[in-house]
C-alpha cells in the first residue's frame, strides 16, 4: 500500500462494478478516494465503507457528472474536503442505457447516452485538470466498443466511447506539457451488470469462447490497471487506449 499514498483520486460512477473496484484498488495503493455516484447511494456507501476499513480515507459524493452545475459542486465539495490538490481523475461514469437501432434514436436517447459518456468525460476534465501538477494522471473509460463499434443496438454508445478515445489522445497532447498524462482504458466483455442487464448469456458465452482466453474478464483487473497507469510506474506512458479483452480484438 505505497504507490499511491498521500494522493488524491476521483472516480466518477464509483459505487459498483469496474468503479467500485477502481475505488477499492486506488484505496489500496494508498489513495483518498472520492467515490462520486448518481443512482447507487447504497453502493457508493459499502465502497466507502471497505475503503475505511481498510484505514484509507474516502467519501462519497452524489452528483450528475453530465450537469455542468453539478461538476462545480462537486469540485467545491472534493476542495473541501481534501484540498485544491488532485492526482488522479478516472472518467468512468457512463453507460449504455438500451440497446436501439438506427430507426429508433431519438433526441432524448441520443443527448442522455452521449451526456453521461462523452461529455462528462469533457467537463469533468475541464472542471479538475486546473488542480492537477506533474505527475497527475487523467484514466478515461472507453470501451471496445470503440474500436469495433460494439454490439447490435449500440451505435450511439460505441461513437461515444469513440470520442473519448480520440479526445484522449487530444488530451494527451495538450497536457503532457504540464506533465500530466492522460490515458484510456479499452474494456471487452467484463463480466458486471453492463452485461447482465444488456447482453444474452448466450451472447456472452460465444464472446467468452471466442476470446483467447476463453472467459470473460473481471473487474479487479480492470482496476488493477487503472491503478498502474496512476502510479508512477506508468510515468512515461501517456495517449495510449490500452485494451483489456483477453486477446479478443487488438490494436
Amino acid at each position: 500500500m505505497s504507490k499511491l499514498k498521500g494522493k488524491v483520486a476521483i472516480v466518477t460512477g464509483g459505487s459498483r462494478d469496474i468503479g467500485r473496484a477502481i475505488s477499492i484498488k486506488l484505496a489500496k495503493e494508498g489513495a483518498k478516494v472520492v467515490v462520486n455516484y448518481f443512482n447507487s447511494e447504497s453502493g457508493a456507501k459499502k465502497t466507502v465503507e471497505e475503503i475505511k476499513s481498510l484505514g484509507q480515507e474516502a467519501i462519497a459524493i452524489k452528483v450528475d457528472v453530465s450537469n455542468l452545475g453539478d461538476i462545480a459542486n462537486l469540485k467545491a465539495k472534493i476542495v473541501a474536503a481534501f484540498g485544491d490538490k488532485i492526482d488522479i481523475l478516472v472518467n468512468n461514469a457512463g453507460g449504455l442505457f438500451a440497446r436501439k437501432t438506427l430507426e429508433e434514436f431519438d433526441e432524448a436517447f441520443y443527448n442522455l447516452v452521449m451526456d453521461v459518456n462523452f461529455k462528462s468525460t469533457v467537463f469533468v476534465t475541464q472542471a479538475f485538470e486546473p488542480l492537477m501538477g506533474k505527475g497527475a494522471s487523467i484514466i478515461n473509460l472507453s470501451s471496445q466498443a470503440a474500436r469495433d463499434g460494439g454490439g447490435g443496438g449500440s451505435a450511439l454508445y460505441s461513437s461515444s466511447k469513440g470520442a473519448v478515445s480520440t479526445f484522449t489522445r487530444a488530451m494527451a497532447k495538450e497536457l503532457g506539457p504540464k506533465g500530466i498524462r492522460v490515458n484510456a482504458l479499452c474494456p471487452g466483455l467484463i463480466g458486471t451488470k453492463f452485461h447482465d442487464d444488456f447482453t444474452k448469456d448466450e451472447v456472452r458465452e460465444k464472446v467468452a469462447a471466442g476470446t483467447p482466453l476463453r472467459r470473460e474478464g473481471n473487474a479487479n483487473e480492470v482496476a488493477d490497471l487503472v491503478a498502474y497507469l496512476a502510479s508512477d510506474d506508468a510515468s512515461f506512458i501517456t495517449g495510449n487506449n490500452i485494451d483489456i479483452n483477453g486477446g479478443l480484438a487488438f490494436s
